[in-house]
Order: C-alpha cells, then structure tokens, then sequence
C-alpha cells in the first residue's frame, strides 16, 4: 500500500510541474503571438505608405 502511495505522490508531484510548464508556455505563446500580430501591423502599414524598401538580389542597383 506505502509503495502505491509513493507513486501516487510522484505522479502528482509530476502532473504540477507539467501543469505549471504548460502555463508557462501559454504566456509566453500569446506574448509572442501579440509581437508577430504587432510587427505584420507595423509591416503592412510600411508597405502602405510605400516607405518598405527592401532590396532583392536580383534587382538592379539605382545607377545602371
């Protein structure tokens, strides 16, 4: 009975350290999701104003 006891104990023990990751995790998910949705809204109002300006590789520089 001392031995199911034991496991019973360590299996808890076990599911709120996973518990508590997962929480984690989820925050860190939606912070990260809010930084993405942030920086796409900050990308597209720059490709808006037409002020976006990249250089492709296979573009010619401005003085040929």
């Amino acid at each position: 009975m001392q031995d199911l006891e034991e496991r019973i104990a360590h299996l808890e023990r076990t599911l709120d350290d996973l518990s508590a990751v997962i929480a984690r995790q989820d925050a860190e998910i939606r912070r990260l999701t809010d930084r993405v949705r942030m920086l796409m809204e900050r990308e597209a109002n720059r490709e808006a104003e037409g002020s976006g300006g990249f250089v492709l590789g296979d573009e010619r520089p401005p003085h040929y």
